[in-house]
């Protein structure tokens, strides 16, 4: 079968883009966790005799302001929905399959981007 007729990702493929995923979001949970525990927490979290490198994550996030936690936090959210869903369409056999022109989404894009539902193709075509 020519490669650019090929209509779906295999299912060996599709498993390695689902373990990938699952590792995206398992990191993208423990980093909204960091993210809502600093804009929760006020004043010190009892990091006095913590490491250097900790201390100064804790100053950094007390500068920034709860708004802008609050902002990273709901993109975080979003992050981890779209992954979600591409697991979705893992389980629907149509993950990687681009929704405006039904081809296949280069698998090097959804490396990069594995919650991406449009190829590079259609994503110029909306701008």
């Amino acid at each position: 079968m020519d490669k650019d007729t090929k209509v779906r990702y295999s299912d060996k493929e599709l498993e390695e883009f689902r373990v990938l995923i699952e590792e995206k979001i398992e990191k993208a949970k423990s980093h909204l966790d960091l993210l809502r525990s600093s804009y929760m927490n006020d004043g010190n979290n009892g990091t006095d005799d913590t490491s250097p490198t900790f201390k100064a994550f804790e100053e950094g996030s007390e500068t920034m302001s709860k708004e802008a936690n609050t902002q990273l936090a709901i993109r975080q959210e979003k992050f981890i929905r779209d992954l979600k869903n591409a697991l979705m369409r893992i389980e629907n056999k149509t993950y990687g399959i681009c929704r405006v022109t039904g081809k296949l989404i280069n698998r090097e894009r959804l490396k990069l981007v594995p919650h991406a539902t449009l190829s590079i193709e259609a994503k110029n075509m909306q701008k």
